[in-house]
């Protein structure tokens, strides 16, 4: 196999290795973001030119302009609190109403500060037990959901008794790209939002060991094959107070996602997607009457239809759009009229669109991010109304990127294997203004090893990107045991040109142990078009491990790795991965610790795995196929399985039931439960969590 290392190493170690520090495992985990790079922090356009940034603890505002090359104080939170009376922790969230007027909004109280005259007003005070807040600035209203109900300022535009009425929220488990389940209209007079009624969802049990004795903790779990949520759009008249509901026009149980409002308020645009994922229906309601006005265009594909982003309108004074699509194999852009006649495909490109960012104040450029030819890059384009693209980012890496008003300027801040983060000013032509930031890595006074990214062919031929970190003390001509992290689904990419190629600190730790830690993104993963990822359709984990085994032998070809000491780790479904390769591909890896693993594909939920898998009953052999419960004989070497016990992604089902295969064949393997955490092991606990799957692997890898 052809072996492509890219110009991007990390070398972290050019001193004695004697003047370093060495860090714990637990260590590990817990310097994750003491040790990361420093970086411009909460950078706001204030208006064409100038801009603030804020301190590493968001406490103290600096303010600056494309022509002044230093910065000057401009305020802290703690003044503002001083003269407001209240009690904002910090300038996360904040944002420029105009150029002299700050609009704090914490997701509790909302307030503005007028920094010249030093004044300003509390506008919303935190309503108890509210959560979902969405603050319209435009027209100063809060909306926010108590329970199962959703209100506005105090007002209950919902008042459903039924706790499987639940309005304002996210649906579908927040799959299609829903985040969220609240919508304001530009000038605020429409607030959309989601409905789902669980009646017929399972309620499914998890158990409360804080309470004596246990209790029992419901919570709502559509697994694959049963009976789903059903979903429909609320549209609330601000004046009329009346409200609107619009329902699927195919099955009960189909999708709702994506949903616009229109900048004229006249429409709702939602994206209605059958239950089989294979049609997709972009459809357009009179906000007025909530009646179906139109379809604009339709989507099919015989494997899967998955919309992820909301049409973008340019103009805030026209109605026409552009919409996401993977319908030529990869993510690209295409403009529309409101009668749904494309007007240009605005990007032709061979790599993922990833988001669009913002367009210019006239309309007349689009920005947006994709991947560029190297999916591990994320870069920055722009287009015109025609269909003319620009690379506008200079260096590979990983962007981030703030357009000024009126388009003259933006911020660009990225980081690279090789560059651990910068931020520069740039004119709209090209030119580099200002540079911000460029960032000294922290770990040069830690003894860390090097981090290298490169590609191997999968057995179809694709290009598969990996990460390998090596120990600091590395030497050539000694044999070092392998631990592969995986997580090898769809929608993740582990292997980025980011700083430290999106690993772990703790990766480094264990490198440092004497291990050559490695990532492989198999086909299937993201940010690689429709044909590579689509290949896992209806037979999960079978492609995903032959590309591993396709990294393994390519381990097993460096003169370095002792091929007969390889362990796998991974989480969700790096669990499912490595309790495959573990079972399915016994011996070959000598020690597996799999976390929150899914182990049959029917106990997960409906919306992820009938995409990739279709219902039981319609695909029983590829259930089969890929349910290691039917595999548990084959075990060779250590395994050692980790869930929290109230996960409510992975549900504890998985774990139990694989236990019980085990035992049923007579067969020992460890397991590790975590009491009261749910689908991540969070806080101080993780340290526990990281110590106990490291040592486990070098104690049992020998």
């Amino acid at each position: 196999m052809k072996r492509l290392i890219l110009p991007f190493i990390l070398l972290l170690t050019p001193f004695a290795f004697a003047q370093k520090k060495e860090m714990s495992v637990k260590e590990s985990v817990l310097l994750q973001r003491s040790v990361s790079p420093e970086r411009v922090n909460n950078f706001l356009w204030m208006n064409d030119s100038e801009y603030t940034t804020c301190s590493k603890d968001y406490k103290t505002m600096f303010k600056s302009s494309v022509a002044n090359e230093k910065s000057v104080d401009l305020i802290t939170i703690d003044e503002i609190n001083k003269i407001l009376g209240s009690s904002f922790g910090n300038f996360f969230g904040a944002e420029w109403a105009n150029e002299t007027t700050l609009l704090l909004n914490d997701g509790q109280s909302v307030a503005t500060f007028d920094i010249k005259t030093k004044s300003g007003k509390i506008l919303k005070k935190p309503v108890e037990n509210a959560a979902n807040q969405s603050y319209h600035a435009a027209s100063n209203q809060l909306a926010y959901t108590i329970d199962n109900n959703l209100y506005i300022d105090g007002r209950a535009i919902t008042k459903n008794t039924d706790k499987n009425i639940v309005s304002g929220q996210s649906i579908a488990r927040n799959e299609f790209g829903i985040s969220g389940g609240i919508f304001w209209s530009n000038n605020g007079s429409i607030l959309a939002f989601y409905q789902k009624d669980e009646t017929d969802v399972h309620n499914y049990p998890l158990l409360d060991v804080n309470a004596t004795p246990g209790t029992l903790m419901s919570i709502k779990y559509p697994m694959a094959g049963q009976k789903s949520e059903k979903p429909r759009v609320g549209i609330y008249n601000v004046k009329s107070k009346k409200t609107l509901y619009i329902n699927p026009r195919g099955a009960a149980d189909d999708y709702f996602t994506n949903l616009a409002i229109t900048p004229d308020e006249q429409f709702i645009i939602v994206a209605e997607v059958n239950r089989d994922q294979n049609h997709m229906w972009l459809n357009v309601y009179s906000a007025k009457t909530g009646k179906f006005v139109k379809t604009l265009f339709e989507e099919k594909n015989d494997k899967w239809i998955e919309p992820e982003h909301p049409v973008f309108f340019p103009s805030n004074t026209s109605n026409q759009f552009v919409w996401i699509s993977e319908r030529d194999g990869f993510n690209n852009l295409y403009l529309y009229d409101f009668d749904g006649k494309m007007l240009q495909k605005l990007t032709n490109h061979t790599f993922v669109v990833k988001d669009i960012l913002c367009a210019t104040k006239d309309a007349s450029k689009i920005y947006y991010t994709a991947t560029g030819a190297n999916p591990t890059n994320t870069l920055v384009y722009r287009c015109d109304l025609t269909g003319n693209t620009e690379l506008i980012t200079k260096e590979e890496g990983t962007h981030s990127f703030s357009l000024s008003a009126n388009g003259a300027y933006f911020m660009d801040a990225f980081s690279s294997l090789s560059v651990p983060f910068k931020a520069m000013l740039w004119t709209n032509n090209g030119k580099m203004t200002k540079l911000l930031m460029e960032s000294k890595e922290k770990l040069a006074d830690y003894n860390v090893g090097t981090t290298e990214i490169g590609s191997i062919k999968g057995k179809d031929g694709s290009d598969l990107y990996y990460r390998m970190i090596k120990p600091s003390s590395f030497d050539p001509s000694k044999k070092y045991p392998v631990l592969v992290y995986v997580y090898g689904g769809p929608h993740a990419q582990m292997v980025t040109n980011s700083w430290m190629a999106g690993a772990n600190l703790w990766m480094h730790w264990m490198a440092n142990q004497g291990y050559i830690v490695f990532t492989l993104d198999n086909r299937g993963s993201g940010e690689r078009g429709f044909a590579f990822e689509s290949q896992i359709h209806r037979q999960l984990g079978t492609v995903e491990m032959e590309d591993q085994l396709t990294g393994v032998d390519f381990l097993k070809s460096l003169n370095y790795v002792d091929g007969n000491r390889l362990a796998v780790h991974g989480w969700s479904f790096g669990g499912f991965m490595t309790t495959s390769l573990m079972l399915r591909q016994a011996g070959v890896f000598q020690v597996g610790v799999a976390g929150g693993p899914v182990t049959d594909w029917k106990y997960y939920e409906i919306m992820y795995g009938e995409r990739y898998m279709d219902r039981p009953e319609q695909n029983k052999t590829g259930y089969d196929a890929n349910s290691l419960l039917n595999y548990t004989k084959n075990l060779k070497g250590d395994l050692l399985l980790i869930h929290g016990s109230i996960d409510d992604v992975v549900v504890m089902q998985h774990n139990e039931a694989l236990l019980k295969s085990f035992i049923e064949n007579g067969v020992q393997v460890d397991d590790f439960i975590y009491p009261m955490h749910k689908h991540n092991v969070t806080g101080k606990d993780r340290a526990h969590l990281m110590e106990k799957v490291l040592l486990y692997i070098i104690e049992n890898n020998k």
